[in-house]
């Protein structure tokens, strides 16, 4: 008997990929989405969420998404950050920059790490723009501490 595995991240293999003998249609395989893209969802959604409640913090504003945070000044082994943020200047908007792998690595569960997500994003923007965190959320998740 054969043993069949996943490897390398590549799907199943063996008859459950096989198309439907009744049907000839192929077996629809439902998968998690793999981390880097739940969490650019989790982004995305951080981002609706501040858009809806408070639109003016966005404006002149970039969100984007790096793995780890690059050779950056002020942080150490001990403390590694989870975001950064550049402000705006006459010819370039401003920037916030979420790190994917330290904010994965602090979050426990997935809801977790949307919470996490949606906190880092409204302190950035609260320290960008002197906007209240009330304002950028006013269900108060930022404030919330059931988050694991």
């Amino acid at each position: 008997m054969s043993h069949r595995r996943e490897r390398h991240g590549r799907g199943l293999r063996g008859p459950l990929a096989l198309p439907n003998p009744l049907t000839g249609a192929p077996v629809p395989l439902r998968s998690r989405p793999q981390r880097a893209e739940y969490f650019t969802a989790c982004v995305s959604q951080a981002v609706g969420r501040v858009s809806a409640n408070c639109p003016q913090a966005l404006i002149g504003i970039d969100v984007g998404v790096e793995d780890v945070p690059g050779a950056v000044s002020g942080w150490s082994r001990d403390r590694v950050p989870l975001a950064a943020a550049v402000g705006r200047e006459p010819d370039r908007n401003g920037q916030v920059v979420l790190y994917r792998r330290p904010l994965e690595h602090r979050a426990r569960t997935r809801k977790g790490l949307r919470i996490l997500v949606f906190r880092t994003l409204v302190e950035q923007l609260h320290a960008l723009t002197e906007i209240s965190l009330e304002e950028l959320d006013p269900e108060g998740w930022a404030t919330d501490d059931d988050w694991d």
